[in-house]
């Protein structure tokens, strides 16, 4: 039986195939069109997926889109009815699509899909089925989880209606238990001090977490009394009356304004300590309306494992948290736990909840592969672009390139990495990296600055072996999809010289550091990847010689892009990328180059204006 799952129209598009309940193929519109978080029907994705099953779309089953739009078209105008006759402008903006395509999606996307065919007829497509969006982020977080029971808990901006739900998993379903509905919503609730701070919602709200260590919390009594009531319990209300987002097209309005001091922060304008204190303080809300939601899920079933999905769930600080102080014994969250994730929610949702098929789990590995559920590419594909360029290469054998990385990493030199299937989901995990040494005290501000082109104060991720994981971090549990936070261990200082002690006025030998500045944020904590020798053996080895070379079982690890622009996904992206930024190494497969060898790109003056910076 084959089932593929499609997640399309909002933001963050994506297909999935899965086959007789085996997840074969999921990719994200953005990395095919590059276009970053691209919303339209997922073509490229779809094409990818029947691509790798050997398939055509008539082959299919059953297609199932990840929410259901009339309920959706129901909450827009109860929503605009409820605030009348303010929100006439966004109402007059938004149903003219509404009215022309999203009520009729059933038969949008069957147009969509006949284009993909080349003109078979309607009545020969698969049954298009749709699930509800929380369904298919609970069954995201379920069923490809190791655990055969299961409380699960999905929050997000919103659904149809739901912005928070809570459900049971066992076996071969998922059982609702109660839900939050919009207005009130934790995500909306970080995306409108997202909007506050002068980043762009749905796509900078990781830009406030790793902005929060470096302010105080001194927002959070404000937060409390004005803008959100939190119960014991972890339920809560949003007081509307400070946001725009239910008859405007921002997020907050002038009160919010008055109870902040001022106006939102301009795009791209300077960070002042302002904005730190407010990320600062929404995140302190939102761990604790996180860490109150689990303590009562565990409360009212009784179940010893958890799982998460929902855009709040990619809140890694806050799961972190969850992992050292909630009450669960095991925590497991879905890699894409956004809207991409929703295209294989809707895909299992179909097969286990629709089909009723048997599902079984042995409680300690998961069936997403590790999230490498991408294209990958041959050599020879890769030599065959590479000589059709012009680039200057060598292919070595797979033991002569670790060791040359190693060493080229060692040396502190910047590496691009693409190798294997690529990752699904929001975070680079050994597929498509930008790679380098976590001992060095410079790779931090190189990365952002000359690499990336984004914010000073972003931090870096460590990829760890997951053998050594507890020699650097206050943490002993897998961590493969960079989604927790912890501590980073701290050092010792070397002893002083009599001299050194003389320059510095005081005995730095007690004052503790650490020795992988590259990856520690301000607050000595870290976003953690565990590398496992079962689902990346190749990354997972190069990590072992750079271990060889050095002691350290550990390296930094980024997503190969530059700010604005998606994930890499070809040979030609990746080149196209390492020769417009400072990188000094480029690995394809087994294909090695050195940007000092190669001649500058041609006619490619002003690829910065090609991506939207945000």
């Amino acid at each position: 039986m084959l089932i593929l799952g499609v997640s399309a129209y909002y933001h963050d598009s994506a297909a999935c195939l899965v086959r007789d309940g085996e997840i074969v193929a999921a990719a994200q519109e953005e990395r095919f069109t590059r276009k970053k978080h691209d919303s339209g029907f997922p073509r490229h994705a779809v094409q990818y997926c029947l691509r790798q099953g050997g398939l055509e779309l008539t082959d299919l089953t059953h297609i199932v889109f990840y929410d259901k739009p009339l309920l959706k078209y129901e909450r827009l105008l109860e929503t605009y009815l409820a605030f009348a006759p303010r929100g006439i402008g966004s109402f007059i903006a938004a149903m003219p699509v509404w009215i022309k395509e999203k009520m009729f999606l059933k038969d949008l996307l069957r147009k969509e899909l006949v284009a993909l065919t080349g003109g078979v007829e309607k009545t020969s497509l698969p049954r298009i089925l749709f699930t509800e969006h929380h369904e298919s982020h609970a069954a995201s977080a379920f069923y490809p989880s190791p655990f055969d029971r299961a409380a699960i808990l999905c929050m997000d901006g919103v659904g149809e209606w739901a912005t928070t739900s809570a459900w049971i998993g066992e076996g071969n379903q998922i059982t609702p238990l109660w839900e939050i509905p919009f207005p009130h919503s934790l995500g909306l609730l970080y995306s409108a001090f997202t909007y506050y701070t002068g980043f762009k919602v749905n796509s900078g709200e990781y830009k406030v977490m790793g902005l929060a260590p470096y302010g105080e919390p001194k927002y959070v009594r404000a937060i409390y009394d004005h803008l959100i009531d939190v119960k014991p319990d972890g339920t809560f209300r949003l007081n509307i009356e400070y946001f725009n987002y239910c008859t405007g097209l921002t997020m907050t309005n002038g009160r919010f304004d008055s109870l902040f001091d001022g106006p939102p922060r301009k795009p791209e304008s300077p960070l002042t300590q302002r904005e730190m204190d407010l990320a600062r303080s929404v995140q302190d809300v939102t761990e604790e309306v996180m860490l109150r939601l689990a303590q009562s899920l565990h409360r009212e079933t009784g179940l010893q494992n958890l799982c998460l999905a929902g855009g709040v769930a990619l809140n890694c600080v806050g799961n972190g948290r969850l992992l050292r102080e909630g009450p669960f014994a095991g925590l497991w969250i879905q890699p894409a736990a956004g809207d991409a994730g929703g295209a294989v929610g809707a895909a299992l949702a179909a097969w286990y909840g629709y089909e009723k098929q048997a599902r079984t789990a042995n409680g300690a590995t998961d069936t997403m592969h590790g999230a490498f559920l991408g294209p990958r590419f041959t050599n020879d594909e890769i030599e065959k672009f590479l000589q059709e360029t012009g680039a200057r290469y060598e292919r070595l054998t797979e033991d002569a390139l670790l060791s040359q990385v190693a060493d080229e990493l060692a040396a502190e030199k910047v590496v691009g990495w693409l190798q294997g299937r690529m990752e699904f989901g929001p975070r680079a995990l050994g597929g498509r990296s930008i790679i380098g040494d976590a001992r060095s005290p410079k790779m931090q501000s190189v990365m952002n600055l000359k690499i990336k082109y984004r914010e000073s104060f972003r931090p870096f991720a460590p990829s760890v072996l997951r053998e050594r994981l507890s020699d650097y971090f206050e943490m002993n549990v897998d961590s493969p999809y960079m989604l927790l936070v912890a501590g980073v261990l701290k050092k010792r200082r070397t002893p002083m010289t009599s001299e050194q002690e003389a320059l510095w006025g005081i005995d730095l030998l007690n004052v503790p550091r650490s020795d992988i500045p590259a990856i520690t944020h301000v607050d000595y904590s870290a976003r953690i990847q565990t590398v496992h020798e079962q689902t990346n053996p190749r990354y997972h080895r190069l990590l072992r010689a750079f271990e060889a070379r050095t002691g350290y079982g550990v390296i930094v690890n980024t997503s190969f892009n530059v700010r604005g622009e998606p994930i890499v996904c070809t040979p030609e992206d990746a080149y196209r990328c390492f020769m417009r930024t400072e990188m000094d190494v480029l690995v394809l497969e087994n294909c090695l180059l050195h940007k000092s060898a190669q001649k500058p790109l041609t006619g490619d003056t002003n690829w910065k204006k090609e991506f939207e910076l945000d």
